[in-house]
């Protein structure tokens, strides 16, 4: 079936018709315990401010009988997803009874039998517009309405829904009937129903009734993790409330952790996750620290997003980037993980970075003529960049009138839909500062400025020959030992401002406030990068190798000075999480940004440092994860092989390491999966074969993954994907590069998740060159690639071409 984008002025005529007052929505799951038809019965209570006028609803399933006002109508005539309304009353009453029974792909629903024990979970996930994939709905975020859900289901099922459940009556020998309380007025696309035989944990804390839900292969890891998350959750939910001067106004919050999913949804009061966070081995410091960032960036969602929603899709980053800043900001002010800043530098900025210097980057507050477009925008200007602009206005305004700006939002705007203007407007009332010219120059405008400290000038220059973007930043000096001699505070209006910094040595930036790509004197650049160690706190000290990083990227950099200044700051560095994000990066430009004959040299010095920071039980666990990657002497693979003994995650990574070494161990693999609990352990196994330099191998790792796609999506597929991508396998691997071209047309077929996954995660970074990138230039262009497709091109394009310089300089 044909499928229309909705778009903006769709979306504005239609804003401006109706007004939706009340969903209830019966919902029949029975059809999923051994099919695969969810069975929908929407009834849609809405008001039409031109009596005789016509509209249309949204609606991506078989349409089995629709009835407005009493009068029926032809389901046939449904076309483009789009079921036409015509002569409304003032007051109207639309019944759309649909099935569907696409629920395979993640396109808005997904059932997944559990491989350990055969049992079928279901979840729904609807961003931006997938709600009408499973009853009829006007799918667009500024029809807000209260949602009444009732849900036919297995009797072994457990359902969760926006709403704490009021009733759970027996339907019959086999199922029951699950009725959820009205839900405040919400967009479709928060709302969501997800159901299965799931492992339920539940704990009141501070007055909130708190859920958590897995499925029972992973019951035991729930239970470990059950207290940390709880506690989590708690803290999240106090400090936001406190904050924003507003608490969450629900006593039910739960939390779903689904199988096959890529990433998660902040669903009102009922967050989908990943269960590829409920960690099958005991977590890193950094993987609970990245869980605890996506645990309160959906969070922070409740507020912005939720409670308060963009009115159109243009101001996705509204959305987006405040959750990013807020959950890093809530990490740091209400966690133990206090060092978030600099590991959101290393994870997060990086990309915001990498994308703003390519063709695929676009303004912060992007032009969204359809839904698709929207899609596309889920990348790294939006999220990432968002972030770091959002963080540079705090210390534009001062973070107390910011905190002030954003109560004052929430309080005007609560249960509404907003623009850009609204919470520019909070912000510049609570700072008294005129923003007109900030926003413009920081949200519709493309690019990274350039900011070069000049003796006692800092120079500023923007991308795109216009003035550059107002700055408030600070610059720290050192002295020639490193000692900290001060540090200014400076605002930039023009190209040029005068500073007088103390020190000799001077760190651009400081405290990592603004989003800039900055140089200091080369004496400076080169003595906080060999000294990064030195430095007084850890995001200084990974400010330090992030400028590195950038010249790198730039072309002004060699991968083994940076190499050496990540070994040599690891060698030193405190903090687990910022230890791990380095060692993370170092191999990034081993593997990928290294000429190949180097390629060896630079694993080697990346492996000893590794294997010296074994010893230290707070770096033990990155550290034999790193030389899993990179070992090649007999004393590493000693030592690994010791280590791996009583850990499966290890013995993996240590199984997949001999493989790319030419000594694959088939009996080893089958005895480790073998007394592995892991439910997903086969894709553990299949890391290890596509690690083989080995056409066979290879090609059972491509079907799995982008065929059959039987990898579960999140860390299983990237690993898989990362073992299948190995930099020295360049012959077996090259004609998977136009593969990949090939396969771009099917990627939409596997819902917005699994889109971004594939298409981003897949691409050919180890065995890019000149000729790829000139037939990955052609796809980008092709009139028919859709827009997601062709943004992680055009940044793939502009990455590896990057890449392709570094490894032949």
């Amino acid at each position: 079936m044909p499928i229309a984008s909705l778009t903006r002025e769709e979306a504005a005529d239609r804003a401006a018709l109706l007004t939706v007052d009340r969903y209830d929505l019966d919902v029949d799951l029975t059809g999923l315990l051994e099919g695969d038809t969810v069975r929908s019965t929407a009834t849609i209570a809405f008001r039409s401010a031109r009596p005789g006028a016509g509209s249309f609803v949204d609606v991506v399933a078989d349409v089995e009988r629709a009835v407005l006002n009493g009068a029926e109508l032809d389901p046939a005539s449904v076309q483009d997803g789009r079921l036409p309304l015509p002569d409304l009353q003032g007051d109207n009453v639309l019944v759309v009874t649909a099935a569907q029974s696409r629920t395979a792909d993640g396109q808005g629903v997904l059932r997944t039998v559990d491989a350990a024990d055969g049992l079928v979970y279901v979840w729904m996930t609807f961003e931006p517009d997938e709600a009408r994939r499973l009853w009829a709905c006007f799918d667009q975020p500024d029809l807000k309405a209260v949602h009444r859900f009732t849900v036919l289901a297995p009797e072994s099922w457990t359902v969760t829904n926006n709403s704490a459940p009021e009733t759970i009556e027996p339907e019959g020998p086999e199922a029951r009937r699950w009725t959820f309380a009205p839900t405040p007025p919400l967009s479709t696309y928060v709302t969501v129903v997800n159901a299965g035989p799931f492992h339920q944990l539940r704990r009141t804390v501070d007055g909130y009734d708190l859920g958590l839900y897995s499925r029972r292969s992973l019951a035991a890891v729930l239970e470990r993790d059950a207290d940390e998350l709880f506690d989590l959750t708690a803290r999240g939910l106090a400090w936001f409330g406190e904050q924003f001067a507003y608490p969450f106004p629900q006593q039910r919050y739960d939390q779903a952790f689904v199988p096959d999913m890529g990433g998660a949804m902040e669903n009102w009061g009922s967050v989908t996750h990943t269960d590829a966070f409920l960690y099958r081995s005991a977590p890193s410091y950094r993987e609970r620290s990245d869980r605890a960032d996506v645990v309160l960036h959906e969070m922070a969602h409740m507020w912005f997003g939720d409670l308060v929603t963009m009115r159109w899709w243009d101001d996705l980053w509204l959305n987006e980037a405040f959750a990013s800043w807020a959950s890093t900001w809530a990490m740091v002010g209400a966690t133990e993980f206090t060092d978030a800043w600099a590991t959101d530098l290393l994870d997060s900025k990086l990309l915001g970075y990498r994308q703003d210097m390519s063709p695929a980057t676009h303004a912060i507050r992007g032009d969204v003529p359809d839904v698709q477009q929207a899609m596309a925008n889920f990348d790294a200007i939006t999220y990432d960049k968002g972030e770091a602009v959002l963080k540079q206005l705090a210390a534009y305004v001062g973070e107390d009138a910011f905190v002030e700006g954003l109560r004052a939002y929430f309080a005007a705007h609560a249960w509404g839909n907003t623009v850009l203007d609204d919470l520019m407007g909070a912000f510049a009332a609570a700072s008294g500062r005129d923003l007109s010219a900030w926003t413009g120059a920081w949200l519709d405008r493309a690019g990274t400025d350039r900011l070069e400290l000049d003796g006692g000038v800092l120079r500023a220059a923007s991308p795109d020959g216009e003035a550059p973007r107002p700055h408030r930043l600070r610059i720290a000096g050192y002295g020639a030992d490193l000692a900290p001699a001060g540090a200014v505070e400076v605002e930039v209006t023009g190209p040029e401002t005068t500073v007088e910094v103390p020190g000799t040595i001077h760190q651009v930036n400081s405290g990592d406030l603004t989003f800039a790509s900055v140089r200091a004197d080369t004496a400076s650049l080169e003595a906080l990068r060999r000294g990064a160690g030195t430095l007084p706190d850890p995001l200084e000290r990974t400010l330090a190798v992030a400028t590195a990083w950038d010249q790198l990227v730039q072309g002004e950099l060699g991968s083994d000075a940076v190499v050496d200044a990540i070994t040599g700051l690891v060698a030193a560095e405190t903090s687990p999480a910022v230890v791990e994000a380095l060692l993370l990066l170092g191999l990034q430009a081993v593997e990928l940004w290294t000429p190949l004959a180097r390629v060896p040299e630079l694993t080697g010095r990346l492996a000893v440092a590794a294997a010296r920071l074994a010893d230290s039980p707070a770096h033990r666990q990155p550290a034999l994860r790193t030389l899993a990657a990179t070992a090649t002497e007999p004393a590493q693979l000693e030592l690994l092989a010791e280590a791996a003994a009583d850990d499966l995650d290890l013995a993996w990574r240590v199984l997949a390491r001999q493989a790319e070494l030419g000594e694959h161990d088939l009996d080893a693999v089958e005895a480790l999966q073998a007394r592995d609990p892991d439910p997903d352990a086969f894709a553990s196994a299949l890391a290890v074969r596509a690690s083989l330099d080995d056409p066979e191998a290879k090609e059972a790792a491509w079907r799995a993954i982008m065929v059959d796609r039987r990898v579960p999506a999140g860390s299983a597929r990237r690993t898989v994907a990362g073992r299948f991508w190995r930099p020295l396998q360049r012959d077996v691997l090259a004609p998977y590069a136009d593969r990949y071209l090939e396969a771009l047309d099917s990627f939409g077929s596997a819902g917005m998740l699994g889109q971004l996954g594939l298409v981003r995660g897949m691409f050919p970074y180890a065995v890019v060159d000149d000729a790829f990138l000139a037939r990955a230039g052609a796809a980008a262009e092709a009139p028919d690639v859709n827009a997601t497709a062709r943004t992680a091109l055009l940044l793939g394009l502009d990455t590896g071409l990057r890449m392709v310089r570094a490894r032949t300089a």
